[in-house]
């Protein structure tokens, strides 16, 4: 054996403990990634990056198991167990169902609030500033919103008078939306219809029953657009209908919905991966106050507009921080 082979070993064996251990695999952390979404989103995505950028890296420090309920609710509970039996470090859930399902299937395992529409009201935490449980995240519902959403569209359609309330009805937090809705369109004097569907393939009736009512426009829950993606085949069937639509869904009028109104998504799913850092760090769900939403975006389809031959005022138009043009 020559010199500088013998040299090596020795000072290998000599080393401090602690750069042994640092040559060391680091620890592969495991989470749980609970949707009812039928795959992948941007949502999911932008998640992903932000758990990047605080070091949290798929295949080298962290392995996400995802389970997607394929726009299934019902489906939600079995693969929330399906979660806790393989002991993941920490369940995140993408929207108010996903969250009821996890906390149904654990009390013990961290989880994560993807944005869910009313943490407190729908009995996730015992308060914002002190959740107390196993549950902590971000709560996207701000009562004061829906009624900006309805004014938005009265600027659109001044004789605004009917407005059509699309829910997803599997969502618990859909009767917070729509009470929300109703109590705004009351002060406003425009009457709020509910239209609840279980699915995709209740759009058509859905959309009949609009038409039916004589509705002057319409309102769409986000979950259809932030989780399941379906904002497009909305967003569609509403422009064929001719009807003015706005969401607080993220993407929506990306996605030919006429106006967007609400939190600055992509920014709180960045909040979200911080989260999870600080729990697979040590802090506990406990004690991590929930967030709200701080910034807000008005984001409105000219080419949608033009389609359902709408002329959007100036008034308006200066005050969007994004409009999609015509050409696009």
């Amino acid at each position: 054996m020559n010199k500088s082979v013998v040299s090596f070993l020795v000072a290998l064996t000599l080393a401090p403990p602690g750069l042994a251990e640092a040559q060391q695999t680091e620890k592969m952390r495991v989470i749980g990634y609970l949707s009812p979404a039928d795959g992948p989103t941007v949502a999911t995505e932008v998640f992903k990056r932000g758990l990047r950028e605080l070091g949290w890296i798929e295949g080298q420090n962290l392995k996400i198991e995802y389970r997607w309920a394929a726009n299934k609710a019902d489906r939600l509970p079995a693969l929330a167990e399906e979660l806790v039996r393989l002991n993941v470090d920490l369940i995140v859930g993408q929207s108010t169902p996903a969250v009821q399902a996890a906390k149904t299937a654990t009390t013990t395992i961290p989880i994560v609030m993807g944005a869910a529409a009313d943490a407190e009201g729908s009995g996730f935490v015992a308060s914002l500033a002190r959740p107390g449980g196993n549950i902590t995240g971000v709560s996207m519902m701000m009562s004061e919103l829906a009624g900006k959403r309805l004014e938005l569209l009265r600027e659109l359609v001044p004789r605004l008078s009917r407005v059509a309330y699309l829910a997803f009805g599997p969502d618990p937090a859909h009767k917070l939306f729509l009470k929300q809705t109703q109590e705004a369109g009351r002060s406003l004097k425009v009457r709020v219809q509910p239209v609840v569907v279980g699915g995709p393939e209740e759009f058509q009736s859905a959309f009949s029953a609009m038409r039916k009512e004589r509705a002057d426009a319409l309102v769409v829950q986000p979950l259809f657009s932030n989780t399941l993606g379906l904002g497009p085949q909305v967003a569609e069937l509403a422009a064929t209908h001719r009807l003015p639509t706005i969401s607080d869904g993220n993407g929506f009028a990306e996605a030919g919905g006429l106006l967007y109104y609400g939190p600055d998504v992509l920014a709180i799913l960045g909040r979200i991966a911080g989260y999870v850092d600080r729990i697979l760090k040590g802090a506990k769900p406990a004690e991590l106050p929930v967030e709200q939403p701080r910034t807000f975006q008005l984001v409105i389809n000219l080419k949608t507009a033009k389609r359902l031959g709408l002329k959007v005022p100036q008034s308006l138009l200066s005050r969007a921080d994004k409009v999609i043009a015509e050409g696009r």
